[in-house]
């Protein structure tokens, strides 16, 4: 059922869960009445596989205790004939949910603190197999418009955030914390390492990619005297002399 090659880094390991995601979302939605068919109640204990190649399957567990990586859920043809159709195939959507996180979490776990965060948030963009059955939206509040300009919102102690038109006001103080959960997906554009609330960083105007203050050569003093930054990423918009 398995013999997949362990993944080798944190992109590989999210490839792995994007293709075994869209395997189940397959069998849930347009291979549904194929899935219906094979999860008869009367056979014994079946498990829903996702695969990497984006393929599905209705299977028997593994033998082997413990198996070679996490079982999805067992005994998922049981309950189907005791339900509502679409409520079992949202039961089986939140197992499944459940058991692609197992799976990423298995092969990350040789990985470093800050590689598996990465690897959660990269996952989290995308919607659960439950909210692409139930056809919800996942809400994101990136940044919030005012006056006509983009501002990014943050609470950052040390991280400049200027809108076009006037440079933001001073933070309160606070322990970082918060920050860390509410910003965890900043990465700096340079080197791209993650946000931390002892470091100062300072956000395009306009591309609006965030940045360490160090990997690109900018202190807080010499921030409060730009007017609009421009990273290096973004090209120069001067127009040449005719």
């Amino acid at each position: 059922m398995e013999g997949t090659p362990m993944p080798r880094s944190i992109d590989e390991i999210f490839k792995d869960f994007k293709g075994r995601r869209m395997g189940i979302i397959k069998a849930l939605t347009v291979d549904v009445e194929s899935f219906y068919e094979q999860c008869d109640p009367e056979k014994e204990n079946l498990c829903l596989y996702g695969y990497p190649d984006e393929t599905w399957e209705v299977d028997l567990p593994a033998e082997e205790v413990p198996a070679e990586l996490p079982e999805p859920a067992l005994g998922i043809n049981f309950p189907r004939d005791g339900l509502d159709r679409k409520d079992w195939l949202s039961l089986v959507a939140v197992h499944s949910d459940v058991w692609l996180l197992a799976i990423a979490s298995f092969y990350a776990a040789r990985f470093d603190r800050n590689e598996r965060k990465r690897l959660f948030l990269m996952m989290n963009e995308l919607p659960t197999v439950l909210e692409v059955l139930s056809g919800r939206k996942q809400t994101k509040e990136k940044s919030s418009v005012s006056n006509g300009n983009k501002v990014k919102s943050s609470t950052k102690t040390g991280k400049v955030s200027k809108s076009a038109s006037a440079p933001a006001p001073k933070e309160e103080e606070d322990t970082g914390e918060d920050d860390d959960e509410e910003h965890g997906d900043t990465f700096c554009g340079s080197c791209n390492g993650p946000y931390t609330a002892d470091e100062f960083w300072i956000a395009c105007d306009i591309c609006e990619k965030w940045y360490h203050g160090k990997c690109v050569k900018i202190t807080p003093a010499k921030a409060e005297h730009i007017k609009e930054y421009r990273c290096p990423a973004c090209p120069n918009n001067k127009r040449p002399r005719p």
